[in-house]
């Protein structure tokens, strides 16, 4: 089996502010291979992001990475100079932001913002430069690319503007690209096609892809994996197939059962009881305890995870195994 392209190990990333510590990232690992997608999913505030931010050394103060590993292609990303890191952003690791209209420059063309992104990492002339912009525009979906360079980000709408950013991401051909959110204010129609596209890219250029999302529903449409954050630390993991037929972790089970898709017509939908725990202040022992129906006084201590097989969660009482006990 082939190295992982990306292997994160125990990362934890704390903001450290008047109020107290933040441990917005707590203790999060994973492995990602060459052309593998993998959906990292969870309620608002439960890492997600922050998560995607620390793998490209995006982390300002107050926050920063306190403990554990990031490994791209065996370089080691958390000790390297500030200089080094910056070259590698881009070209070996890109972003894909949330909102594109608030990442492209409104007072440049397309062509100029994709040449500008190109320049950072290597010297094309303008003709090849203009060349390798126009093809990815096209990869993307967008018609009639060399002429759509010399347009501005206002002449697009949303869902082209982001195959914009999508493009500009995958300029260098990056071995690893976090999405973070990228098709959430898009209507369903271009999110499905966007989605399409992004799994053919990945399969294509065998760039890893980290999809982030607060939606099971879409990302379980693209990844091939799926890993379920809450409270800063990833509770369970494993192919989406057998995740979502499957879940162990009560919280898992609480996101599957709670998509529209599993109500019955004209019931309520299913919730999860409780509200997401303050990162100042976490409960001892398991953080969803709290919201918990399975809790127990074992869950005054933290679980650690478990691993069977290419599954993993982190709970004393998966719902499995409480299934089993009540058939």
């Amino acid at each position: 089996m082939s190295a992982p392209v990306l292997s994160v190990r125990n990362l934890r990333t704390h903001f450290f502010t008047r109020a107290g510590v933040v441990k917005a990232v707590d203790g999060v690992s994973f492995d990602l291979s060459a052309g593998e997608i993998m959906g990292l999913v969870g309620e608002s505030g439960s890492g997600k992001t922050v998560t995607g931010f620390s793998l490209l050394g995006l982390i300002d103060e107050p926050g920063r990475i306190v403990e554990g590993s990031i490994k791209l292609n065996g370089v080691e990303l958390t000790s390297l100079p500030d200089a080094e890191l910056r070259a590698r952003r881009g070209k070996d690791i890109s972003m894909i932001f949330q909102d594109p209209i608030a990442t492209l420059n409104p007072m440049l063309t397309i062509g100029q913002q994709m040449k500008l992104a190109i320049d950072a990492h290597e010297r094309l002339g303008k003709r090849a430069a203009e060349a390798r912009a126009a093809e990815l525009l096209t990869q993307v979906g967008i018609p009639s690319a060399v002429a759509r360079l010399r347009s501005y980000p206002h002449e697009f709408s949303g869902g082209m503007r982001q195959r914009v950013a999508i493009a500009i991401a995958l300029l260098h051909r990056p071995a690893v690209i976090v999405a973070d959110e990228p098709t959430t204010a898009l209507d369903v129609s271009i999110q499905a096609q966007i989605l399409f596209q992004m799994r053919d890219l990945a399969n294509e250029t065998g760039t890893a892809l980290i999809w982030i999302s607060h939606d099971l529903a879409v990302v379980s449409s693209l990844a091939k994996k799926l890993a379920v954050m809450y409270a800063g630390r990833i509770v369970e993991q494993g192919p989406t197939a057998a995740l979502l037929r499957d879940p162990r972790h009560p919280y898992t089970a609480g996101l599957i059962a709670s998509l529209p898709a599993m109500a019955t017509p004209g019931t309520p939908l299913v919730q999860i009881p409780g509200t997401t725990p303050s990162l100042l202040s976490l409960p001892t022992g398991c953080p969803f305890a709290p919201r918990c129906e399975l809790a127990t006084s074992d869950c005054n201590t933290e679980p650690e995870i478990t691993f069977v097989g290419d599954r993993g969660w982190r709970c004393f009482h998966p719902v499995s195994h409480a299934r089993e006990l009540t058939t």
